[in-house]
This record gives structure tokens, C-alpha cells and sequence, in this order.
């Protein structure tokens, strides 16, 4: 009802009902992105690329600048470009050996680039190293591989992100998903529901990061 009104106020103000509907969108696209983040930011991809052209200016003058390769790795992971975020990773993992979430972030460009043995082994080694590394993220990696090749391994590595008891509202909502995808529609509304009680749990200032996931685990939660 509140939607019609304002869309009546909105058709009264411009006096065209297609004018209305483009300025409620903008209206509904504005509160989502202060208040919840289910639509894309469309100003990111452009400060994304600008950027990274910063970062590979700088790395031409500073070609031994770890941070700056770092930062565009992720980047590029960011935009799922696995084969690009290698080869800075190597160059980053070199200097920083003994940190677990490159490894894990190295080891998941071998994973998304096909070399699945490799990939796992790096992995595995991230989590012996740090077994709270990406709140879970790493074993739902395995899973979403292992789903399509090896059942019973992809259910072992759903038992460990419980075993972890990750806070992270996304990774609950992506395992509930995988869950569906594996046929599992009781286990994936039950990690649905369980990212709600995580998101209820969450102090204040942690939810706003974690809202977009618990939001979506909600719609996903009344047609799984």
C-alpha cells in the first residue's frame, strides 16, 4: 500500500506514470545500498577499474611492490579472473610464506583454474595454518569442486564448516545453497535458518556487512 502511494505521489509530482516508476526504482536502489546491499553497486566497477590502472601504473615504477600486487590480486579475484590473480599471488606468496589466507587464496586460483589437486593441497595447508581462515569460506570452495566429482568427499568438507562454528552470514547462505545444489533441501533450509539466528546474534556494527546474505538466506528460506 505504501509502495502505490508513493508511486501516486511520485505519478502527481512529474506527471507521467514512467517517470514515477524510473524514480521509484532510484528511490528503491538508493535505500538498498545505504541500508541492505542486495543490488550491485554501480559505481564500483568504475572505481574498481580505476584502481587497478593506479595499480599497475605504480607497479611499473616499483615492480617489487607487494602490497600493491596483493591488492590487485584480489581485485582480479574479485572479479573471478583466477588465471590473472596468480601469477601476482606467486610473486606475493614468495615474500610472505608464512601467511595462511594468501596461501588459501593461492591455492583457489589453482582450484577455479582446473589444477584441483594442487589447489586442495594448498588449501588444506591454509587451514592447518589457520583453520578460522575466511570464516569457512575455504571449505565451501572444496564443496561447490567436490560436489561434481566426489560426493563423499564434498560432504566431509560441509561437516567442517560446522565444526568451525563460522560466524560469517554469507558462508551459511552459500551452504545452504550448495545444498540444493546436491539435492539437500531439508540441510539447506536448515543452514538458511541458521543464518538468520548467526545475523541475530551479530552486534550492531557487524550487520550491516552481513545483511545483504541474511535478507537473501530469508527469501531462500520460503521456497527451499
Amino acid at each position: 500500500m505504501s509502495k502505490f502511494i508513493l508511486f501516486s505521489l511520485l505519478w502527481w509530482i512529474t506527471g507521467s506514470p514512467f517517470l514515477a516508476i524510473l524514480l521509484l526504482l532510484i528511490i528503491f536502489y538508493l535505500i538498498d545500498r545505504r541500508y541492505v546491499g542486495i543490488f550491485p553497486s554501480i559505481t564500483r566497477p568504475i572505481q574498481r577499474a580505476r584502481r587497478m590502472a593506479r595499480l599497475k601504473e605504480e607497479l611499473r615504477l616499483n615492480p617489487h611492490h607487494t602490497g600493491n600486487k596483493l591488492e590487485l590480486a584480489r581485485i582480479y579475484l574479485e572479479k573471478r579472473q583466477y588465471q590473472e590473480a596468480l601469477s601476482y599471488l606467486q610473486e606475493v606468496y614468495e615474500k610472505m610464506e608464512d601467511a595462511p589466507e594468501i596461501l588459501y587464496e593461492l591455492g583457489l586460483c589453482h582450484l577455479k583454474t582446473g589444477e584441483i589437486e594442487k589447489g586442495e593441497k594448498m588449501i588444506l595447508d591454509a587451514l592447518r595454518g589457520n583453520p578460522h581462515v575466511k570464516y569457512g569460506e575455504p571449505y565451501l570452495e572444496l564443496v561447490d569442486v567436490f560436489s561434481k566429482r566426489n560426493t563423499e568427499k564434498a560432504f566431509y568438507y560441509l561437516q567442517q564448516i560446522r565444526a568451525i562454528h563460522s560466524s560469517s552470514v554469507e558462508t551459511y547462505y552459500r551452504l545452504g545453497n550448495l545444498y540444493i545444489t546436491m539435492g539437500q533441501r531439508s540441510e539447506a533450509k536448515a543452514a538458511f535458518v541458521e543464518a538468520g539466528e548467526i545475523y541475530r546474534g551479530l552486534p550492531k556494527y557487524m550487520r550491516r556487512k552481513q545483511r545483504k546474505w541474511a535478507w537473501l538466506s530469508s527469501l531462500k528460506k520460503l521456497f527451499s
